[in-house]
């Protein structure tokens, strides 16, 4: 029999306390690809409401030149 592991569900970050801000570079990085695409929802374990705030956060960053738009 093949058994199959079911991944926990992600909990939303931003929901536990933590914010994003354009400024953070660091923690924007965790919400890009290596391409400079921003992860999907299932990928950040974000809430539909956080997803909205963090690629206006990462598109802002992009903006300020914080960021590439693409590496």
């Amino acid at each position: 029999m093949a058994e199959f592991r079911r991944k926990r569900k992600k909990i939303c970050q931003m929901c536990a306390g933590k914010s994003v801000d354009y400024k953070d570079v660091m923690i924007i990085n965790k919400y890009i690809s290596e391409k400079g695409k921003i992860y999907n929802r299932r990928m950040t374990g974000a809430c539909a409401k956080h997803q909205r705030h963090i690629a206006k956060q990462i598109k802002y960053a992009r903006f300020m030149a914080l960021i590439p738009y693409v590496k």
